[in-house]
Parts: C-alpha cells; structure tokens; sequence
C-alpha cells in the first residue's frame, strides 16, 4: 500500500464555507484549498458551496455542506498539544469565542460543534506517571478542570 495520507471530512449544514475561514484564521499556518459548487445535478442548490478543503496544522480537512441529518458530537475530537500556557490560552479563548463553550478536562466544543482538546504540555505524562497513584492524583486533579492546569495538577500528583 502506498502512503497516500488521509483528510478529514467535516460535515456541515451549509456553513462549510464559514467554517473553514474561522478554522484558518484560528490555526495560525491555516489555509483554504479548493471549493466545489453544487451544479444542477444537486443535492444542494446549483451555486451553493458543496466542499471547501482547507488545511489547519498540517492536517488537510474537508468542509462538506452536506444538511441536517448529522451533527457533530464529542465522540471525535481534535487535539492540540499545546508548547505553554500561552498557547493553551490562545487557543481556549479562540474556540470557545462566539459561541463555543467549555466542556471538562481540557475540552472545548466550538461555535460549530466540533470538538477540540487543548492539551498544555506535561499534562499527558501527568495522567500516565509510571507510578499510579501520581497518576490518580493527576487524573483525579483533572477531573475537577475545565481548562487544564499542569502546576496544579503536578501538585496533585506530588501530593501536595
């Protein structure tokens, strides 16, 4: 088999177009591709965007407007390790602007509905320590966090 890669299809109720900007203007080496138009053929009104590609971090996406019949939900998600807080901050208030929210854990689920997991460095090798009850007490820190705290969390995991 060859290495050809894979893109991601994001299915949207008309706003693919809309997405993608949002999308390139959060990440911030983003870049929309190619746009497709419904012809007369359909489904979707002749004219109308059908697919826009766009690449956000190096990961090539697809927005498809493809209605109301499916939505996203927290099953799929996107992570971004994040280098600092800097970064974790950034892009927190980026996805939750306008509409996003904040879940549990680091999650966030943006205006579109999509869900994204801003993880601070360090905050992974907290949950996985060798030793399990650093582990616990890290994950257990986590669990009460919405926006993860890794000095808070190394507290935990220290004991503290």
């Amino acid at each position: 088999m060859s290495g050809s890669g894979f893109t991601t299809c994001l299915w949207f109720d008309g706003n693919a177009e809309e997405a993608a900007a949002y999308y390139v203007s959060v990440f911030k080496d983003g870049r929309i591709g190619r746009t497709a138009r419904y012809t007369e053929a359909g489904p979707g009104p002749a004219g109308s965007v059908m697919v826009v590609e766009f690449e956000i971090n190096g990961q090539k996406f697809v927005g498809l407007n493809g209605g109301p019949d499916f939505t996203f939900n927290e099953a799929i998600s996107f992570q971004i390790h994040c280098a600092d807080e800097a970064e974790v901050d950034y892009y927190w208030d980026a996805l939750t602007a306008d509409g996003g929210q904040e879940v549990a854990c680091g999650w966030v689920k943006d205006r579109f509905g999509v869900s994204w997991q801003v993880v601070p460095a360090g905050a992974i090798e907290l949950v996985s320590d060798p030793d399990p009850e650093r582990a616990a007490r890290a994950t257990k820190a986590m669990m009460t966090m919405k926006k993860l705290d890794v000095a808070a969390m190394r507290k935990a995991a220290d004991g503290g």
